[in-house]
């Protein structure tokens, strides 16, 4: 499997971030060609007292980095990256890897 997270820092307008993100960054999402699993979450926290240096994380998981990198080349995953700008006033931070399981 081939992961992809996302790591949103806070936002200028966490609301219309929110909204936006739900109504039409993440519908884009679900149309990545070979997307295996999608989630998503706001309730970002830390191990520690300081704030949380991102507020909201997103995975996509892939079979592997071949069906990734097809994926983000689609139309699809074009569509995809050139939304954030849309909705993210403050940069994310992307990153990708293959999952490896020892169960």
């Amino acid at each position: 499997m081939h992961k992809i997270v996302v790591l949103y820092p806070p936002q200028h307008d966490p609301d219309a971030f929110k909204a936006y993100y739900l109504e039409t960054h993440i519908p884009l999402c679900r149309k990545l060609p070979g997307l295996q699993a999608l989630r998503y979450s706001f309730d970002v926290g830390t191990a520690g007292p300081e704030a949380p240096a991102y507020w909201c994380v997103f995975e996509a998981e892939f079979v592997d980095g071949a069906a990734m990198g097809a994926a983000m080349g689609s139309p699809e995953g074009q569509a995809v990256a050139g939304d954030v700008p849309n909705f993210a006033k403050v940069a994310p931070t992307l990153i990708h890897y293959p999952v490896e399981s020892s169960m």
